[in-house]
């Protein structure tokens, strides 16, 4: 394996911040060109008990890719977490955003047991939209001009994915 993808590491500041400013990741993430390894520090070690990040790293620990899932602390919203995915343009298209949402998944449907999981997408990210539709997730709406993207107002995607077989269970019906 080129790569692993492993819990994230305040080590992991740095590589983080520059994927975040990346020509081709930060029009699709709500990166600034700003980003800051300083940022990316104060994030890390923000995260709290309802976040689970991870990195993709190369080999060399280049960090390649980030993903995140963060459960939601309201009481009657802890079946529900949102995730978040980036990777570096150069390990686009090599299964790494797809390994990295495996994990997230796993995590949530066999760990945290958490029955939705949302997310947000650009809606001319179609290499993104093609991922989260593979990997079970739907549309659910569009919002439109959610956000700015080099001076334009973007059109945005909600989508979620149900745990497969959660509507069979009493508690759903």
């Amino acid at each position: 394996m080129e790569y692993i993808i492993r819990p994230i590491r305040p080590q992991d500041a740095e590589g983080i911040a520059a994927l975040r400013r990346m020509p081709g990741v930060m029009e699709n993430t709500l990166g600034l060109p700003s980003c800051r390894v300083a940022d990316s520090r104060a994030f890390i070690e923000g995260l709290g008990p309802n976040d689970h990040n991870f990195v993709a790293a190369a080999e060399d620990e280049t960090v390649i890719g980030a993903a995140g899932l963060c459960v939601c602390s309201n009481p009657r919203m802890r079946h529900v977490g949102s995730v978040g995915i980036f990777v570096h343009t150069d390990w686009q298209g090599r299964g790494v955003g797809t390994a990295l949402m495996e994990t997230l998944l796993d995590l949530a449907d066999n760990w945290l047991m958490l029955l939705r999981v949302e997310l947000e997408v650009y809606a001319d990210n179609e290499r993104a939209i093609a991922l989260y539709e593979k990997m079970g997730f739907q549309r659910e709406g569009l919002r439109r001009m959610a956000t700015v993207r080099r001076g334009r107002y973007i059109d945005e995607y909600s989508m979620a994915r149900l745990r497969p077989g959660a509507w069979e269970t009493e508690a759903c019906r």
